[in-house]
């Protein structure tokens, strides 16, 4: 692909740019004044959900890559926020465009953009988690509904979300693999009890499940029953994307450079020094690579080929990527890294304090990173799987 601009992207790029500039007041430090009427005007612009069809919400653009591209650096540039993003937004819609049926696209895509509707996912178990197919949560047939029983857990905002794609079996005598249904379910059905998780944080991003004989229709069901496990790697695929968005890794690059030149320790600015700094230039030159595997991964999707193993790295390299440069930031504050909640010395309200922790927990959340690294060495290099230990 030719990557050199020509006049059409040119005047493309002069027209984000000027957007921008004319709505600099509906945001501030990467983040808007109102998240909802921002998330209106972007697509209303082709700035967000830019390539999802118009039937179902979207702007219906076609995808092109260079524009994407144009887009995400010009808003960088200028620390705008890309809209809302989010497991309904960025996980379940790409899984609804891909399996699920028209009138599910019709009915969940549109509100789910508009950020009328916070989804969360029901994936994990207390003992199903790296081992997903272990999944025990079942569904038993009651004429045209399912009747739900078990527990989730580690379940991302449960406790503000509206509805959840989960996963349950529903096929008892089938296969682990092979039994499983995935059901969007709203979180008012009576039966469901979510008690918050707090983690290292002080917050409670996360959650466990109780369903308690919880009635949810059969027309929930996406893709199929009993073919959950095809429809839940497709939102693992997306996951991994979200985990590992290169566009959103370069702003806490921009953020982290920015932050090195107004600290200073016995009058000399940090990003003079020369430790921190080669230690900020190894972390830029991964951001740019991750960014080139970004545009290889667009690229893949627009031709329909596979992307092989370029896919199978985002998650783990997103991760521990943007956690690396989370405690570069901390160091880089020195005793101020240690503070946290509030403070007059706080800097950026405590956020790089925050990432920290919180990205150390992505590193396990959404595939541990040894589980990353087996997938990447089995599935992308072809290296044979760990034997079993005999059984005496």
């Amino acid at each position: 692909m030719d990557l050199n601009e020509t006049p059409e992207m040119t005047a493309f790029r002069g027209q984000v740019r000027d957007f921008l500039k004319a709505r600099r007041d509906d945001y501030a430090d990467g983040a808007a004044r109102d998240p909802l009427a921002w998330q209106l005007l972007l697509i209303e612009h082709g700035y967000a959900a830019r390539t999802i069809p118009r039937e179902y919400g979207g702007f219906g653009a076609e995808p092109d890559v260079l524009k994407g591209r144009i887009i995400a650096e010009e808003f960088i540039a200028a620390s705008a926020p890309r809209g809302l993003t989010g497991q309904g937004i960025s996980m379940l819609v790409p899984t609804l465009l891909e399996v699920g049926s028209d009138e599910q696209k019709k009915r969940w895509i549109g509100p789910t953009l508009r950020g009328e509707i916070v989804w969360c996912q029901g994936y994990s178990e207390p003992g199903a988690g790296s081992d997903l197919a272990n999944l025990q949560t079942k569904a038993v047939e009651d004429g045209d509904d399912f009747v739900i029983s078990g527990s989730k857990i580690w379940t991302s905002t449960a406790h503000l979300a509206q509805m959840m794609f989960c996963l349950v079996r529903t096929e008892p005598q089938a296969a682990k693999h092979e039994g499983i249904s995935y059901v969007l379910i709203p979180m008012d059905t009576p039966g469901i009890d979510v008690r918050p998780l707090k983690t290292m944080t002080g917050g409670s991003e996360f959650n466990e499940i109780f369903f308690s004989d919880v009635r949810v229709p059969q027309s929930q069901v996406v893709g199929g029953r009993g073919r959950g496990w095809f429809v839940a790697n497709t939102t693992l695929k997306h996951e991994r994307g979200m985990l590992g968005d290169p566009n959103a890794t370069e702003a806490r690059l921009n953020a982290l450079i920015e932050l090195m030149k107004s600290e200073s320790v016995d009058g000399q600015r940090i990003i003079e020094n020369p430790i921190f700094r080669d230690r900020l230039m190894q972390l830029q030159g991964r951001v740019l690579s991750m960014r080139c595997n970004g545009l290889r991964l667009l690229t893949s999707q627009i031709t329909g080929e596979s992307a092989g193993i370029a896919a199978l790295i985002v998650k783990l390299q997103g991760c521990e990527l943007n956690h690396q440069l989370a405690a570069l930031a901390i160091d880089a504050l020195g005793e101020l890294g240690i503070l946290y909640h509030d403070g007059s010395h706080l800097r950026a309200k405590g956020r790089w304090q925050w990432n920290y922790m919180f990205d150390l927990g992505l590193i396990i959340g959404g595939g541990t990173a040894q589980i990353q690294k087996n997938i990447i060495s089995e599935r992308g290099l072809g290296m044979p799987r760990e034997p079993k230990p005999a059984v005496l």
